[in-house]
C-alpha cells in the first residue's frame, strides 16, 4: 500500500518530461551522473590519501 510501482514511476517521468523537456532532461542527467562519479571518487581517494600522507613521514 505504501510502495511505488510502475504506474506510478511513469506518471512521475511524464510530468518531469512535461516541465522540463527532453533536451533539458539530458543536461540534467549527465549533470547528475558527473556528481555522482565524482563524490564516489572522492570518497574511494580518501583513504588513499592517508595511506600514501603516513607512508611519506
Amino acid at each position: 500500500m505504501g510502495s511505488i510501482g510502475l504506474p506510478e514511476l511513469l506518471v512521475v517521468f511524464l510530468i518531469i518530461l512535461l516541465l522540463f523537456g527532453g533536451s533539458r532532461i539530458k543536461d540534467v542527467g549527465k549533470s547528475l551522473g558527473e556528481g555522482i562519479r565524482e563524490f564516489k571518487k572522492a570518497m574511494n581517494g580518501s583513504p588513499d590519501k592517508k595511506k600514501e600522507d603516513e607512508i611519506k613521514k
